[in-house]
């Protein structure tokens, strides 16, 4: 097949097409470089890119001719600084996608279409009150106040309970609460239209926390792992927010690239949302902790902060089911392993 990988030079998408070169197809990659001086020398010579905005219509023409799949990886990522990255995330995220689909309908496509999505459509984790029985329980965005005391975990909104977290599953409620986070939850909702419009099979990955080879370094808009390393290759020690029992799900680029590769050519077309996770969810503290042993005995120690941001949620972890089921992928990367290889790799500089 011969399948566009848009964003195809950044972390994750460059993984994506290492692997579907791996598997004997041809790949297309429409990327800005905006996070890069240059063309990334770990991007294969044999691949064709084409270096443009996903926003260029006329580039997006040219990108899509005679390609039989659509990787859509561009984007902005991550929480940002403040609210005044607001028109930067909805120009990359919400315009750039909305270019492509105009594009993909006007030319006729009909072959696949995969979006990375992510976790944070979720906001706040599935919830279940032990007192009262409610399940699930959603709690309203954590109060300001509260955190300023350290309390950080949310409470059963009828009882007051302290709440326990259980798996997200992807009929769970979407509740953006910052403006990445809306952004993608957008995108889901343009390629949907798209896909009932047009009858193109549209496949949404909501990532969990992706950690691996190729992070950038020293930027806000790098996920917490790539934060932490970069902290600890400067001889800083890695600052855990909260209490560091925020609960995530850390999985390897290498298994979110097989997945995305197993949604672009499989047997059949798996349509809707899938969570793309290790299925194994582990605190942010003991992500710190783990990523500093594995730098060796003279790494700098994580300290718990106790600060807080108010985009952030409590906890979010993922049922990895639907996944398995009906996508056909389960995360075979070992966590231990596969952050001892992080913790030796170099972080990749930002333009």
């Amino acid at each position: 097949m011969r399948i566009l990988v848009t964003g195809g030079a950044g972390f994750i998408g460059s993984h994506i097409v290492e692997a579907l070169l791996d598997a004997g197809h041809e790949v297309r990659v429409l990327d800005s470089l905006a996070a890069h001086d240059c063309r990334p020398a770990y991007l294969p010579p044999d691949v064709e890119l084409l270096e443009h905005d996903v926003a260029d219509a006329d580039a997006v023409g040219r990108a899509i001719a005679g390609v039989e799949a659509v990787c859509h990886q561009a984007a902005m990522v991550g929480l940002g600084v403040d609210i005044g990255d607001i028109a930067r995330y909805v120009t990359n995220n919400d315009l750039g996608t909305a270019v492509l689909l105009g594009q993909l309908a006007a030319r006729g496509f009909e072959g696949r279409l995969v979006l990375a999505s992510s976790m944070v459509v979720y906001g706040e984790g599935r919830y279940a009150c032990p007192a009262c029985g409610a399940r699930p329980a959603a709690p309203p965005p954590r109060a300001p106040a509260d955190l300023e005391q350290g309390l950080f975990d949310p409470l059963c909104p009828s009882c007051g309970t302290a709440l326990e977290p259980e798996p997200v599953t992807e009929d769970s409620p979407a509740d953006p609460r910052n403006v990445y986070a809306a952004t993608k939850l957008h995108q889901e909702h343009l390629c949907v239209s798209f896909g009932r419009e047009t009858g193109v099979p549209v496949t949404a990955l909501r990532y969990h926390n992706v950690y691996g080879p190729r992070m950038p370094r020293d930027t806000p808009y790098a996920g917490v792992a790539s934060i932490f390393a970069s902290a600890i290759a400067a001889g800083r020690a890695p600052r855990v927010y909260e209490d560091g029992g925020q609960l995530r799900d850390f999985v390897h680029v290498r298994d979110v690239a097989r997945a995305n590769v197993i949604a672009l050519t499989g047997a059949q077309p798996a349509t809707g949302a899938f969570n793309i996770a290790s299925g194994n969810p582990r605190t942010v503290g003991r992500l710190a902790e783990t990523l500093s042993d594995a730098a060796g005995p003279d790494a700098p120690r994580p300290v718990t902060t106790g600060q807080f941001r108010l985009g952030d949620v409590r906890h979010v972890f993922a049922s990895a089911h639907k996944a398995a089921s009906e996508l056909g992928f389960m995360a075979s990367e070992n966590f231990d392993e596969g952050i001892a290889e992080f913790a030796r790799a170099p972080l990749r500089s930002a333009a």
